[in-house]
């Protein structure tokens, strides 16, 4: 080992022309830059000048170095080598804005007489404009990225220096096409709107996420002359994996870096008046729409057939062949009614409570009941939510309720009765309040939707007198959940029932767009709920959501069903510390931050990780929805996930030390999802 790290250091590989040419290119640029220093004076200029020399220096230290020298011996040489010429030394070199200074920095007549011509030349302009195009260097850097990984192409430039020059500076010159419309270091207004670098980058990261996925994953040697000439203790297939994790990590991160700074300018740009700082609400009433008007109507409707679906699935699950694929309760309620509950949570917002049959029965069960009595006082939180949220997930796992219609059928039932039990009972919405663990889950997936039942004037209300849009009257019943929307802020809580819309006499409450995940940045007083940042039971309720949302895809995962299945007898006992995971990691991970962190300051940084947990449940139910391995997608959405939660996060500190740890937190979760994504995965509701 320590002969290794001396050959290294002492393996410099020095070449005179490439050496004279970088030298050539600082000399030039930094003549330029003195010149143009001397004209405007420009508080970037320093940086500039340190961006480009900094990604100078790390072409020389990729081609030059001992990575170059070890590229032929180990491949997670090689991939660094990759990594500084396209990923890092590229936009180094951009931010620097090269045109100017060097052009400043050439001899004026051979600008003026041998460039000029050139440069100003129309269809030369037009063809460098559509080769810098988002469109055209995404494609060339991506091709240029696949080609030269193929086995074939990736041992051809091995075997020849001249090929293996080639590769390097399409790799360089493919990374600088690639950036330049991020960077955009050339003159002129782009004529590329801003948001369209987020899907750039994103799947910019999904091609290296895939690609790097392969040399961890593949479990076979994909270029066979690391296994002719080995050093070191690594074995080849070793040395591939670290290779692999090399592109992986840095990789994602340097593109999710620059797609969370747009994505912050993106909404940050956007005209909008807020009220109060959180909202997106159009000025004046207008007149009540048709389909306002139906909404309440179409809502029976809705339950009407939810409940006609939900007998029929339970009539299959009692009566019916107990084969789960072949069953209607074995398919329906795990697979596509989970999976197109997260995409209406996405798209709309919380529609699935505005269907729910539970609540339908029990309103034609209160015909005959009372529901006269308050729910009591010590009840009146999220923990028995909380609690029953993670008995589902363990029932899940324990009993494999996936896999047995009769089950599922009676967990249905128990679903009616205990909707007609506690509203039979209580007044008001208390079961969708305080114990339905499926309200919560749509309550905190809401925080992200894009829609909200909300005022569109502030004024309207203030002048209102009757409050009708949460007391009622002869129209609709206002809101039964205590949500008084001038004081209402987000999604926490509301069913969308539409109550309150058709109640409201002066036509001032609707559905109104709003930013996603907005308003988890207020800190403010919300009716009915209070600060966030007091109210641990809510807290409690998204840890759940987000770290449940990781341990069940976990749970069918091939690592965790090998050790399952050789634990047979203790099923139960194996469950709950899979479940376990859920409750402890959080919990530990609270613990740890309160060291350093206040208890508000903890309550009011967990909600930034919803919306990563929301794009892991999407991400694995869209695996079931598939029913084929949709990676990329699945890729697509974790960094959406990632990017809106460090977005969040950031709007949400007042010190960066206190957001660091959980960014780092963040990432972390973040990695153990592509890790899940890319495990063999059991599928579910199919004939095995």
């Amino acid at each position: 080992m320590e002969s290794l790290a001396t050959a290294a250091l002492t393996s410099w590989t020095l070449d005179a022309r490439a050496i004279a040419l970088l030298l050539a290119t600082a000399l030039i640029y930094v003549r330029g830059w003195l010149r143009g220093r001397r004209m405007i004076r420009d508080e970037r200029d320093w940086g500039r000048l340190a961006a480009f020399l900094g990604g100078l220096l790390l072409v020389f230290l990729a081609t030059e170095s001992p990575l170059d020298a070890f590229d032929s011996l180990f491949l997670t040489a090689h991939m660094t080598q990759h990594l500084l010429l396209m990923l890092f030394a590229p936009p180094l070199v951009l931010l620097g804005a090269p045109l100017l200074p060097m052009l400043r920095g050439l001899p004026k007549t051979f600008v003026k007489e041998g460039l000029a011509p050139f440069l100003t030349w129309h269809p030369l302009k037009q063809f460098f404009g559509w080769l810098t195009s988002p469109p055209v260097a995404w494609a060339v850097f991506v091709f240029s990225s696949v080609f030269w990984h193929l086995p074939m192409f990736y041992e051809l430039a091995l075997s020849s220096p001249t090929w293996h020059g080639l590769q390097h500076a399409s790799f360089f010159w493919s990374g600088i096409l690639f950036w330049w419309p991020i960077i955009q270091p050339g003159p002129g207004k782009q004529k590329w709107p801003t948001w369209v670098a987020i899907p750039y980058l994103l799947f910019g990261d999904i091609v290296n996420t895939v690609i790097a996925a392969f040399f961890v994953f593949s479990g076979t040697l994909l270029y066979p002359s690391y296994a002719l000439v080995r050093a070191g203790s690594m074995t080849a297939l070793e040395d591939q994996s670290l290779a692999g994790l090399i592109m992986w990590v840095p990789g994602s991160i340097v593109y999710l870096v620059p797609a969370f700074v747009f994505m912050g300018r993106v909404v940050s740009g956007e005209r909008r008046r807020e009220i109060p700082a959180i909202r997106v609400k159009k000025q004046a009433a207008r007149t009540r729409s048709k389909f306002w008007s139906f909404a309440p109507q179409a809502r029976r409707i809705a339950q009407w057939a939810m409940l006609l679906l939900a007998t029929v699935v339970m009539a299959d699950g009692f009566r019916g062949t107990q084969v789960a694929p072949l069953n209607m309760a074995g398919v329906l309620p795990w697979i596509h009614w989970r999976a197109l509950s997260v995409l209406a949570l996405l798209v709309v917002g919380n529609v699935f409570c505005m269907a729910c049959p539970f609540t339908l029965a029990r309103d034609v069960a209160r015909r005959m009941l009372p529901a006269k009595l308050r729910w009591p006082r010590v009840l009146r939180t999220k923990w028995l939510a909380a609690a029953l949220f993670v008995l589902y997930l363990w029932a899940y796992e324990a009993f494999s309720l996936w896999d047995s219609p009769w089950l599922t059928a009676c967990v249905m039932a128990g679903y009616f009765l205990a909707a007609i039990a506690v509203d039979g009972v209580f007044r008001g919405a208390s079961f969708c309040k305080y114990v339905c663990p499926i309200g919560q889950f749509h309550f905190i997936g809401s925080l992200i939707s894009p829609r909200e039942v909300g005022i569109r004037s502030e004024a309207v209300c203030q002048s209102c007198r009757t409050y009708d849009c949460i007391r009622g009257n002869e129209h609709a019943r206002g809101c039964e959940l205590a949500l008084f929307q001038p004081r209402k802020i987000g999604n926490l809580d509301c069913t969308f029932c539409l109550d309150c819309v058709k109640a409201c006499p002066h036509d001032n409450v609707a559905l109104l767009p709003v930013i996603p995940a907005k308003t988890v940045t207020f800190d403010g007083y919300r009716s009915s709920i209070g600060r966030l940042a007091k109210r641990t039971d809510w807290a409690a309720i998204a840890l759940l959501f987000v770290f449940g949302a990781f341990v069940n895809a976990a749970g069918m995962v091939a690592p965790v069903m090998q050790w399952e299945h050789g634990w047979h007898a203790m099923r139960l006992t194996v469950a709950a510390f899979v479940i376990g995971g859920a409750v402890v990691v959080p919990a530990a991970l609270v613990a740890l931050v309160t060291l350093w962190q206040s208890a508000d300051t903890i309550r009011r940084f967990v909600f930034m990780l919803v919306p990563l947990g929301f794009a892991m449940w999407a991400a694995h139910l869209l695996y079931h929805v598939a029913r084929i391995p949709v990676t990329g997608a699945q890729i697509l959405l974790l960094d959406a996930g990632l990017l809106l939660t460090l977005y969040v996060g950031w709007r949400i500190q007042d010190a960066v030390m206190k957001f660091i740890p959980w960014a780092v937190t963040a990432c972390l979760l973040y990695c153990a999802g592509i890790w899940i994504l890319f495990q063999p995965m059991e599928m579910r509701g199919m004939m095995h």
